[in-house]
């Protein structure tokens, strides 16, 4: 299917690897221009040069910011000009007992996860809704609605992401701007797979097994695997393209049934 994105230039937040490269490669084999994101320079230039290895002939460039300087995020919304697809993907996670997140923990996931998405949109919304079309896309998780007990500050803030996408789509009555939101279920990203590396060293086993043993820890799962990147950016580039003219103010699930209940 053809998304009709040739022309098209997207900015994807926290796209040096993970899902955030996953759906800025996506974007690019669709043939729009994408901007990469990410907080070192230095690894930024390197995801920049594979994918242009990866989908020749793709106008990839990249924009070195941290989310938790505001004065940063002030700078690449001045660079940064109008963009037709907006993808608010940078976050952070961990595993941490609630009575040791500190006000600082609290504060900085909250100007990272959300505040990040909030200065974005602010920059590049108005300028979509004067030209009568943009996509506007959060890249959320199903931590936002079943928010686990050993990663509350994640959760909450991702929680909050839903509620900012619900409210920005209701500023794009009677235009071709739409937001929508990601609802992502357990996916084997770069940060995930370096995480359960070092949790399956501590335990003595490997990663495959500690992989086994955190599914057969989520009955709910219809997939029953961690879902890979790729899958989660597949439905981030449908919601991107024209084709999804009728998708607005959504939460599109890409959990792999991992909740139970409907949004």
């Amino acid at each position: 299917m053809d998304l009709e994105l040739t022309g098209k230039k997207a900015f994807i937040s926290g796209s040096s690897q993970g899902i955030g490269y996953a759906i800025a490669k996506a974007l690019a084999r669709e043939g729009a221009a994408v901007v990469l994101n990410g907080r070192d320079p230095e690894k930024l230039a390197e995801s920049v040069r594979s994918l242009e290895l990866e989908v020749p002939g793709a106008l990839v460039s990249g924009a070195a910011t941290d989310f938790a300087d505001p004065a940063q995020v002030a700078q690449l919304c001045q660079e940064l000009g109008s963009v037709d697809i907006l993808v608010n993907n940078v976050g952070l996670f961990e595993l941490k007992p609630f009575t040791d997140i500190s006000d600082d923990d609290w504060q900085l996931y909250f100007e990272v996860n959300v505040l990040s998405g909030v200065r974005l949109a602010r920059h590049v919304m108005p300028a979509m809704l004067n030209r009568g079309w943009g996509r506007i896309i959060f890249v959320s998780s199903e931590s936002g609605v079943n928010v686990p007990a050993d990663m509350i500050h994640y959760g909450a803030t991702k929680a909050a992401m839903l509620a900012l996408g619900n409210g920005l789509a209701k500023l794009t009555r009677g235009t071709a701007v739409t937001v929508n939101s990601v609802l992502g279920g357990p996916t084997y990203s770069d940060g995930v797979a370096e995480t359960v590396e070092s949790l399956a060293q501590q335990q003595g086993i490997t990663a495959d097994a500690l992989k086994a043993a955190i599914m057969a820890g989520t009955p709910t799962s219809l997939l029953e695997r961690f879902i890979a990147p790729a899958e989660i950016a597949n439905m981030a580039a449908f919601l991107a393209s024209p084709k999804a003219s009728a998708t607005n103010g959504a939460v599109v699930r890409a959990d792999g049934g991992v909740l139970t209940g409907l949004l």
